[in-house]
């Protein structure tokens, strides 16, 4: 067993469709209006989280595994306030995320302890890949958890059967 080829198919499944999937499914039931919505400025809104999904995944894998110029300007993700709507807003976040797939596409189990500096941060690769999975399972929470207080009761992902959570996606 190929023990990197599983992590790298394994980050490329939770990035290109499980979280994009639910984050899709958060944004066919979230109120227009809620978009952009924040309850406290401290708060980013979903359209923040979006924006901040695809910057992340950008800098740190088409940049910084895949050597892509790096243009990021991290805090206009959370500066916005309006902006596009969900459908272009995830329409870019996919695009990116195909971007990003066809470099993890290109990894091998050497790749992975090669060294880069990102964001500021000696790392290596397979950290690299580690970090941006995570952090989108971190934001995918936080949007399902939005959406489900604008618009509650209208997203669901598992059918509970007989104690076993059954995907719904």
């Amino acid at each position: 067993m190929d023990i990197a080829r599983v992590f790298l198919d394994r980050s490329r499944h939770y990035l290109v469709r499980e979280y994009p999937t639910k984050i899709q499914r958060c944004l066919d039931v979230l109120p227009a209006d809620a978009l952009w919505r924040r309850d406290d400025a401290s708060e980013n809104s979903v359209g923040n989280l979006l924006l901040h999904l695809s910057g992340n995944v950008r800098q740190w894998v088409v940049s910084g595994v895949g050597g892509a110029p790096d243009t990021r300007r991290r805090s206009s993700e959370f500066d916005a306030r309006d902006g596009t709507g969900a459908a272009a807003l995830m329409t870019a976040l996919r695009a990116t995320l195909q971007e990003a797939d066809a470099v993890l596409s290109s990894l091998d189990a050497r790749s992975l302890g090669e060294a880069r500096r990102i964001q500021g941060r000696d790392v290596n690769v397979l950290d690299a890949v580690y970090h941006v999975v995570e952090h989108f399972s971190m934001h995918t929470g936080q949007i399902v958890l939005l959406t489900k207080r604008y618009a509650p009761g209208r997203v669901q992902f598992y059918e509970d059967a007989g104690g076993l959570a059954i995907p719904r996606f």
